[in-house]
């Protein structure tokens, strides 16, 4: 059987509380062990590429909110906003070339009910659940995610293992198990993580998109200072046209998947 790795990454705080963020996205990115290094390879060249064009340190992470929002050290640069804007659209193109597979899960905390519901909990079952469809049982998967979240995930993690209920179309609920994860969820420092730091890239884009085109709230003020919703929706119809995002994922557009219903 093959195996692919998966890794997390997210945006928002996983509390109830509403008035530092009222979503919470939590963002997979899974490729197949085989094409590990050529994608490793990509976006390893393509940092080098931005260090040759713009001086973006090889080794500098990618945090792609202070990025937008002009925080150090990204301000200390001294880039214009067009050069800002080129990094951005070089790097989703990046992203958009990669033999990955994305899933976007988005909890919208204002729909929340009742006051026992687990933001990151549910959004790492979602999450598990498609990736273990998407599997069909071809291939089994690790996960690896950015530390400061461990602790809840693996607990979660282990427990659907052995109960996972599922809908059934017949009513009610049946018990689904996970089984192809492998192993329990692992944590790496998303600053010597490429991979960590595309999830965090995409999660954000999302969580714009979802708050512009979903809430038809406005972009948060320092970041709609560099880009406006059009470019946000191109981001997305970019990582689309690229076959990366799981649109079976759900059926909404671009494959989000958003809870609660």
């Amino acid at each position: 059987m093959n195996t692919r790795i998966v890794y997390c990454d997210e945006t928002g705080d996983d509390g109830q509380n509403t008035s530092s963020s009222n979503t919470f996205i939590l963002t997979s990115v899974s490729m197949p062990t085989e094409s590990w290094q050529s994608n490793y390879d990509l976006i390893k060249n393509f940092r080098k590429q931005l260090k040759s064009e713009y001086g973006f340190h090889v080794s500098e992470e990618m945090h792609t909110k202070q990025f937008l929002t002009d925080k150090n050290p990204y301000r200390s640069y001294k880039w214009t906003p067009d050069q800002k804007i080129e990094i951005l659209k070089k790097y989703t193109l990046a992203i958009s070339s990669m033999d990955i597979s994305v899933i976007n899960v988005i909890i919208d905390k204002t729909k929340i009910k009742t006051p026992d519901y687990s933001v990151l909990e549910n959004a790492l079952t979602y999450n598990i659940q498609r990736i273990e469809n998407d599997s069909k049982g071809d291939w089994n998967f690790i996960i690896i995610t950015d530390k400061g979240r461990i602790s809840p995930m693996r607990k979660t993690a282990r427990a659907i293992r052995a109960y996972n209920p599922i809908q059934s179309q017949f009513g009610g609920y049946i018990n689904k198990p996970i089984k192809y994860l492998l192993e329990d969820i692992m944590e790496k420092d998303s600053k010597e993580s490429y991979f960590i730091q595309i999830c965090d890239f995409i999660s954000f884009f999302v969580h714009l998109y979802y708050k512009t085109r979903y809430r038809h709230e406005n972009l948060p003020n320092r970041v709609g200072k560099l880009i406006d919703n059009e470019f946000v929706g191109s981001v997305l119809a970019t990582f689309n046209e690229g076959q990366i995002l799981n649109t079976k994922a759900s059926s909404t557009k671009y494959g989000l998947v958003i809870y609660p219903k």
